[in-house]
């Protein structure tokens, strides 16, 4: 301001508001063309990289579903195999007497998770369901009952049922002394996926090899193709009026949204019969996050325009000011204070960018983290899984179907660990309180090398245990517990997987705090400090993500104990597990105190 005052008091007097407005001007202009230029190139970059994201997101869930589709009907086709060897059953049709059969076809319901089981004669008639209601009815004419009788395998239908819907049936027809005596019907339960897609925003449908719709989410849709099912909607319908102007919006500019697209159709196939799974998306949230960083820049540029405009006001106060001839010193304080405003404007505005930028970044990193988490943890119950798988496929070979339903148990176990995981690292990312109840180490344990025991087993590596007498319980979760175990015995056997005399020594000792330890003969641990940092791995590429001891060490220090390693002196690793003794009188100290 008092240089301003220097430059109006050289030119003695001149008015020079003409020039300071024609550059105010020049300047508001170019600031709003920056202003508008900004906002328009936001626009397109933000909204194209978000339709990205969104597209990803929904071909995720349509892959999601059309997998669990396939995997529930997989697992449904080897149910009418295995009922039509059931020496019950045959016995039954034999003798006439039905007596106790559907009650054996109700157990069985439980366990395979079909939606009904259902026995027919020769002449089709129900002679035993586990739907009371089924019993009696005639299939003579039905499609799955003369594909039955024709095939000699397993034969697979969807019908039109009579109250609306479909039902998908296997079925499969039953021999004795090479005569056939009846027919198996399983009903497979896929109208659970339909109730789980009502929950989501998305509209989601499945057709078979016909085109017809057999699946969806919207009820009047069943029994049409896509074309008659869209033009079903009313007209008020916002997914109709935007599937009449979009045909792909992976296809649209980036403002397709304000052109009225707002529905996304993203197709898969299933490989099942030629099955397609079809989803439509809505957009709103991609314009909404668009918008959010738009009013954003909108509001900076507002607040520039309003500094111009009070700078502005300032020059305009200072020129009134001298020609009013005011002290220069106050003069100089009022441009010291508005030197001081604005710095410290532009300060609150770097800290909130740096602040939001701080927390997407932290969002995005715990997001990688889940995946990782995720994939490493479920990567030992999917490989003991397809040991089970194999072993089942041998024993049904060899018609040892008790056997194989042992096997498949164990896989359905596996399964409920898997979820038990997923469930595990989601109560994780929330940080909420735990549960934990006294643990057995012993049990668990017993447990861990059994999830390991077909990997171990080809491996040809001798395990040794050394138990105490007396039970050894401690505080925490099982299942996490011995998620650790099991990563334990993992590094072990990768450690001494290609040695000549393979060996894995796991010793239990009870003191002051209960203390377990895994020892192996391989090549030891080169880098010990480092060793429980995430992603840090000594294994190949493809072999290991570095995360599992990490996470160990973590559970670990939430029951109050914890995992440490060394090399022991005759070769091999030495990892040992430390936690407080389970005391119902609540005295005790932890490991971690005790060390500190």
């Amino acid at each position: 301001m008092t240089q301003l005052y220097r430059e109006s008091q050289s030119e003695s007097q001149v008015d020079v508001a003409g020039p300071s407005n024609w550059r105010v001007r020049t300047i508001s202009g170019i600031l709003l063309v920056i202003a508008f230029a900004t906002l328009y190139l936001t626009n397109a970059v933000l909204t194209q990289r978000f339709t990205q994201s969104t597209t990803n997101r929904a071909e995720l869930r349509l892959a999601l579903y059309g997998s669990n589709l396939q995997s529930e009907l997989q697992r449904n086709s080897i149910v009418p195999q295995l009922l039509a060897r059931d020496p019950a059953l045959i016995s039954a049709l034999n003798s006439n007497d039905f007596s106790q059969t559907s009650q054996r076809l109700i157990s069985f319901v439980d366990e395979i998770g079909a939606a009904s089981l259902s026995l027919l004669n020769r002449d089709g008639r129900t002679v035993a369901s586990s739907e009371r209601v089924n019993i009696g009815k005639m299939h003579r004419e039905k499609g799955y009952y003369i594909d039955a009788l024709r095939a000699s395998n397993t034969v697979f239908r969807v019908v039109e049922k009579e109250t609306g819907g479909f039902g998908f049936y296997y079925s499969r027809r039953i021999e004795d002394q090479s005569q056939t005596i009846g027919v198996v019907l399983v009903e497979v339960d896929l109208q659970k996926f339909e109730r789980t897609w009502a929950g989501i925003s998305d509209a989601v449908f499945v057709t078979n090899s016909e085109g017809l719709i057999t699946l969806s989410t919207e009820p009047k849709w069943r029994g049409l193709t896509e074309e008659q099912a869209l033009a079903l909607q009313s007209p008020e319908s916002a997914l109709e009026r935007a599937l009449r102007i979009t045909s792909d919006w992976s296809n649209s500019p980036f403002n397709a949204y304000v052109a009225g697209q707002a529905v996304m159709r993203i197709q898969g196939r299933i490989p099942f019969r030629g099955w397609q799974i079809t989803t439509f998306t809505a957009y709103s949230s991609v314009r909404e996050r668009v918008n959010a960083i738009l009013a954003f820049e909108i509001m900076v540029f507002a607040l520039l325009f309003a500094f111009g405009f009070y700078y502005t006001s300032r020059k305009n106060a200072s020129r009134v000011v001298f020609f009013q001839r005011e002290s220069i010193s106050l003069r100089d304080l009022n441009a010291r204070l508005q030197r001081e405003i604005v710095e410290r404007e532009k300060v609150e505005k770097t800290l909130e960018v740096a602040e939001q930028s701080l927390a997407q970044s932290s969002k995005l990193a715990a997001l990688g983290e889940m995946a990782a988490a995720v994939s490493h943890e479920l990567n030992q119950p999917l490989a003991a899984m397809k040991t089970y798988l194999a072993g089942a496929g041998l024993l049904l070979r060899r018609n040892r179907p008790d056997e194989a339903m042992v096997a498949f148990q164990r896989m359905d176990d596996l399964v409920e660990r898997m979820g038990a995981i997923t469930r595990q690292l989601k109560s994780h990312a929330r940080k909420g309180a735990e549960k934990f109840s006294p643990i057995d180490i012993a049990a668990a344990l017993d447990s861990s090398i059994a999830m390991m025991d077909p990997q171990l087993r080809l491996s040809k590596i001798k395990v040794t245990k050394i138990l105490p007498d007396i039970d050894v319980l401690v505080m925490g979760d099982r299942m996490r517990l011995e998620q650790v175990l099991i990563n334990l015995l993992r590094n072990a056997h990768d450690a001494v997987k290609n040695e000549a005399n393979p060996e894995i020594e796991i010793m239990l000792s009870r003191g002051t705090y209960a203390t377990l330890s895994v020892r192996d003969n391989g090549h030891g641990i080169n880098d010990l400090d480092n060793l429980f940092e995430p992603f840090h791995t000594t294994k190949a590429p493809g072999d290991g993500v570095g995360l599992g001891l990490a996470i160990s060490s973590g559970i670990i220090k939430d029951f109050g104990g914890r995992l440490t390693a060394r090399n022991a002196e005759g070769g091999g690793a030495v990892f040992v597990v430390e936690l407080p003794i389970f005391n119902p009188h609540g005295v005790g100290t932890s490991p971690i105190e005790a060390a500190e």
